[in-house]
């Protein structure tokens, strides 16, 4: 089981952005010093919250500030960059890191990202595909060309290949119930976010579907099921529900009205405007028992162990930042709490 921190870089809207980059840092140092065993960078562009626009850069200023704790993408955003750009700076960062990069990648949740970079959003899994393609076909270390739908290129030799043979692992980002199939099919293990479409308890049969389309594609093994999920322990139960709730309440409240301006977009899957309704009527205690984990560390280790066991996971990657207000002295506290009370009863 790998425990993984998902840390965004983030800060309210007016923050300065020199100490949020200076506390991310921070709790990347904290975490290596505590034993965590990986830590996940998302990439965002256009938002006021966080400060990670380029996460290649941020994954390479951990590396060199790290030397044990895996760096992982959760996740790239292929259908907005160059692949073969992609591959070259991942294979360089998999050198700088000596052999520590997770590649996780996925084709962007929201539209306006894709607008602004000039990638139409109905393309995004087409191009997702197409991109990961020619990204495995450059790692390989031979000569290549590719033609398609998007993307052509003739006689590319791609240096530096990834230490890793024979690439850095792979983890698929899903968001919609209709990738969970589709990645099985295609080999690779997942990284689920959950948090505008499932409940953690509606997560069991799209996973089981995973794995059906994992093995009756004939791939080896039983796949890998990672899960992103806002994780907060405190010391008493009063207040694992009372530090963490205004952060959480914004996030609730923000991710309702998002999902609503993109539910009438081309290239949606499922019904969003349906979603942010549901979304838009959560309370606090309906999301506490739905889509978060928070409590004393007793309390963690029990849910976490359960949903361990109910949804096969073979990883959980956790925010400590839900809502990104939760000041950065509280997150430090939540932190030790998770690496020393909570994982090692885990295993």
């Amino acid at each position: 089981m790998d425990f993984g921190l998902f840390l965004e870089f983030s800060g309210q809207e007016n923050a300065d952005e020199a100490k949020v980059f200076q506390q991310g840092f921070s709790l990347i140092d904290e975490a290596e010093s505590l034993g965590v065993d990986s830590v996940w960078l998302p990439e965002y562009h256009f938002i006021p919250f966080s400060v990670l626009s380029s996460p290649i850069a941020v994954a390479t200023a951990v590396a060199a500030r790290t030397e044990r704790m895996r760096i992982g993408f959760g996740v790239y955003l292929l259908p907005l960059a160059n692949p073969l750009k992609v591959a070259e700076e991942v294979a360089t960062l998999d050198h700088i890191s000596n052999g520590r990069v997770e590649f996780g990648v996925g084709r962007g949740t929201f539209p306006e990202h894709h607008d602004a970079f000039n990638s139409p959003y109905p393309e995004s899994r087409t191009r997702f595909e197409e991109y990961l393609e020619i990204i495995l076909k450059a790692w390989t270390g031979e000569e290549f060309s590719f033609e398609g739908d998007h993307y052509h290129c003739e006689g590319i030799k791609l240096k530096p290949r990834p230490v890793q043979r024979p690439h850095p692992p792979i983890r698929v980002g899903v968001t919609s119930a209709e990738t969970f199939p589709i990645i099985g099919r295609m080999g690779y293990p997942i990284f689920i976010n959950p948090s505008r479409a499932f409940a953690l308890s509606d997560l069991a049969p799209h996973i089981e579907e995973y794995l059906k389309a994992w093995q009756d594609a004939g791939h080896a093994g039983e796949g890998g099921v990672g899960l992103r999920v806002p994780v907060y322990v405190s010391e008493t139960e009063e207040k694992a529900y009372s530090e963490p709730r205004e952060s959480a309440l914004t996030s609730m409240t923000g991710l309702a009205q998002r999902v609503a301006v993109s539910a009438s977009r081309e290239g949606t899957t499922g019904n969003w405007q349906d979603e942010s309704e549901q979304l838009a009527n959560m309370t606090y205690d309906d999301w506490l028992r739905d889509k978060v984990v928070y409590g004393t560390p007793d309390r963690v280790v029990d849910r976490l162990q359960q949903l361990i066991k109910e949804l096969h996971l073979t990883q959980i990657v956790y925010e400590i930042n839900f809502g990104r207000q939760i000041p950065h002295e509280l997150q430090s506290k939540c932190l030790r709490l998770l690496t020393e009370q909570v994982f090692p009863k885990i295993g």
